[in-house]
């Protein structure tokens, strides 16, 4: 059986178009809360997945008809509240402000490719989050149509699973062809549990043949109290957040 960093190591790719562009800064005029599509980009993009989600999918909305001589009240909506806590919201409206501060982000430390300085949560307010960052470079030539449609799954599947809080990725350097995507979740265990998922396993085995590069790094979202700010830390191991 592998362990959690070897399996860490799979987790969750992140599209990428299949041709270079020129890099932008500007993040898409779209809805941060929608789910994006998967095709060619020509800035970056920006998801914060909505506070709202779905029911369990084993779950089945119950109408008022068909609960009218149930003792329980009937389901009056399809929708639930997540399982977050005050700082993780602070962090998501925070987080509407995310942006690179250059173009050079994909080669950039992560610590200063983004305006962490911009973000700014309650003072009283005390949390880690855990970051992982993907840098990479696809291959000449590679066909990305099944790793489109691969990722498409993964990225739904990953919403599912709960405790994503940003999902970010860029356009390709227009002269070297890096990229770099992140991701921000609840905690360390959230992530695991998404990349174990079988869409995000065979979306890892496409890129594997699509990427000449393909980077992970893992960092921490720090937030103490008696500060606004944020800070970006190396992750040296153990759990992150809850």
């Amino acid at each position: 059986m592998a362990s959690s960093t070897q399996t860490e190591q799979t987790f969750s790719h992140p599209p990428h178009p299949s041709a270079s562009v020129p890099l932008a800064l500007t993040v898409e005029a779209r809805d941060p809360h929608e789910l994006p599509t998967f095709t060619s980009l020509t800035s970056p993009v920006l998801y914060l997945p909505p506070l709202l989600s779905s029911l369990p999918e084993q779950l089945e909305p119950v109408s008022l008809e068909d609960n009218a001589s149930s003792d329980h009240p009937p389901i009056r909506t399809e929708t639930r509240l997540p399982d977050i806590d005050p700082a993780s919201l602070s962090l998501h409206k925070a987080l509407h402000k995310f942006r690179p501060k250059d173009a050079a982000y994909a080669s950039t430390p992560y610590p200063e490719a983004f305006n962490w300085s911009s973000l700014s949560l309650p003072e009283d307010e005390e949390r880690e989050w855990y970051c992982v960052v993907f840098r990479s470079r696809r291959k000449a030539g590679s066909d990305g149509g099944s790793l489109y449609d691969a990722d498409k799954k993964a990225h739904e599947e990953a919403v599912r699973n709960g405790g994503l809080i940003l999902y970010w990725y860029g356009i390709p350097d227009q002269s070297t062809g890096m990229n770099l995507a992140t991701c921000i979740w609840q905690s360390r265990k959230h992530a695991i549990a998404a990349n174990s998922r079988p869409h995000h396993i065979r979306a890892m085995r496409l890129a594997a043949e699509a990427y000449e590069i393909y980077d992970l790094e893992r960092h921490i979202i720090r937030k103490s109290k008696g500060e606004t700010s944020v800070r970006i830390v190396p992750f040296e191991g153990g759990d992150v957040g809850w």
